[in-house]
């Protein structure tokens, strides 16, 4: 079995953000770690892979330093690392990244696509449905659990207050959720042989079946009105009173905002 996870380097958003001019994400100032979501998917994928010995590759599109994230991926276990970095791919949104990377993805051979199910920096849960799309692959989302049954996928989806059991048929594609599992962390042998290894890097020229009206930022239909770092928050309501009354007051705000 071979699966492919595509994974996202990310601003670690406690060492706070930073923007460039035109809206986009200053990417290149920032701390970043791999995305959580994503994170989970991969741990998914090894865990495939102890069980039923699966080749797992990462992929990743971003600036020349994500090569850190593949390193980190492939010192937890992964197989290949592949990125997709060029200048032409710059400040895409989720449609021209989703379509940058089903271009990769029609270079490799796989069973199972696994990506999280959104980006801390986005927040928008579109990318891996849309890589699907584009493949003409089946969709599982916000997977809780993940088995295998011969050539199918057996997922547990998260749906609010219950689950449903879905089962497809692969290749699929398969959007994990953080809670999905606890993901390992890399072993000395493993960083030192994720350094030993050589990353795939690949640019637009080797992107299958794309047109350049739908990549990076020219060909992004979301456009960014405004930008900010900081949502500023208004002082609140002060009161001072006794404990007493201090009781009633938080019970009546509580019954006011329909809380209770």
């Amino acid at each position: 079995m071979k699966i492919v996870v595509c994974i996202k380097q990310v601003p670690d958003t406690k060492g706070g953000v930073q923007f460039n001019p035109d809206g986009t994400l200053n990417r290149a100032a920032m701390l970043t770690i791999m995305n959580p979501d994503d994170k989970a998917g991969l741990e998914a994928a090894l865990r495939l892979k102890d069980q039923y010995g699966a080749e797992v590759t990462v992929l990743t599109m971003g600036l020349p330093k994500a090569d850190e994230v593949l390193r980190e991926a492939m010192a937890m276990g992964a197989d290949k690392g592949v990125l997709v970095t060029d200048r032409v791919l710059g400040g895409a949104d989720t449609w021209a990244t989703s379509t940058t990377i089903a271009g990769a993805l029609r270079n490799i051979d796989y069973d199972l696509v696994i990506t999280g199910r959104q980006a801390i920096d986005g927040d928008t849960a579109q990318v891996g449905p849309q890589i699907a799309e584009h493949l003409g692959l089946p969709v599982i989302s916000y997977a809780e659990e993940i088995k295998i049954d011969g050539d199918s996928v057996i997922v547990k989806r998260q749906y609010e207050d219950r689950y449903h059991e879905l089962k497809a048929k692969m290749p699929c594609l398969i959007t994990a959720l953080a809670e999905l599992n606890e993901p390992r962390y890399m072993t000395p042998g493993g960083i030192f042989d994720a350094y030993e290894k050589e990353v795939t890097v690949w640019g637009r020229k080797d992107l299958k079946d794309v047109d350049d009206a739908n990549l990076g930022l020219a060909g992004s239909p979301t456009k960014i009105a405004k930008a900010s770092d900081k949502v500023r928050k208004g002082a609140g309501e002060k009161v001072a009173l006794d404990p007493t009354e201090s009781v009633a007051y938080i019970m009546s705000k509580l019954t006011e905002k329909h809380v209770i």
